[in-house]
């Protein structure tokens, strides 16, 4: 098998081997930066994503991508949920997945929504693409480094419980704080004027490279790989950041599209 359909193979099967491995952020999460985005909706593009979603929030379509997987006829948008860069590469010098991958996806589904002529069901299709997608692309874990999964291989004990590095990332570290979506947004939505701007000037690589970044944190555990109270705390900020950013990013890319 090639070594990259090999790499690829690996990553896919680590993104669908259990239920519990595919959340995504885990609902939570999704949700918190669906109605983090709202807030932020010019009056015209709320009003677009009105006609678009009809009584659907943007918090309740964030989790579509997930809900569909149980649908073959979406299959194909089974890779479109991460991006693989080895660690020394960067994402134009590393082989791209031929089935499209998150940074791919995105740029697809901004550019056909931009363009206009969709019927009423594909618009609403990728709308919902597009705000589960800028959800996974901030959770540092969707920039795979090609080695373990996706940090789905990384098996640890979570508060005592077996559990792996990928799923604490997308939902134990949040649902362990028991907070419902609009209560962890209304706890983490305040960005300052500055901060939106500087945020959604920002392209669709560089939110990638900075999930990149973000990786020897993610990796930083002690050797028994026994995590919870001081794993949670150091990287509680680092969380609720990633979501908010999300949240206002996915903002900007929707007035763009209806400006």
């Amino acid at each position: 098998m090639p070594k990259f359909v090999a790499l690829i193979s690996i990553f896919i099967f680590g993104f669908t081997s259990t239920a519990n491995e595919t959340l995504r952020w885990g609902q939570i999460g999704h949700r918190a930066t669906g109605l983090v985005a709202e807030h932020y909706l010019t009056d015209k593009a709320a009003k677009e994503v009105k006609r678009v979603l009809g009584n659907e929030s943007l918090a309740e379509v964030s989790t579509w991508m997930d809900e569909v997987r149980s649908d073959g006829g979406y299959d194909y948008m089974a890779p479109w949920h991460y991006v693989t860069i080895p660690e020394g590469e960067t994402y134009e010098s590393a082989e791209k997945n031929p089935d499209g991958d998150i940074i791919w996806a995105i740029d697809k589904v901004v550019s056909e929504l931009k363009e206009g002529g969709l019927s009423a069901k594909q618009e609403a299709e990728n709308l919902k693409v597009l705000v589960h997608l800028v959800g996974d692309l901030h959770q540092p874990l969707h920039v795979g480094n090609g080695s373990d999964r996706g940090g789905n291989d990384v098996r640890l004990q979570w508060f005592w419980e077996n559990s792996n590095l990928h799923r604490v990332w997308d939902s134990e570290m949040i649902d362990d704080k028991q907070l419902s979506f609009t209560e962890l947004t209304r706890f983490i939505n305040h960005p300052t004027e500055s901060q939106i701007r500087d945020w959604q000037s920002s392209s669709v690589l560089n939110w990638a490279y900075e999930s990149q970044a973000l990786l020897p944190q993610v990796y930083d555990m002690p050797e028994n790989k026994e995590l919870s109270y001081e794993y949670s705390y150091k990287n509680w900020d680092t969380v609720e950041t990633r979501l908010l950013k999300a949240g206002v990013r996915m903002a900007g890319l929707i007035n763009e599209i209806y400006e």
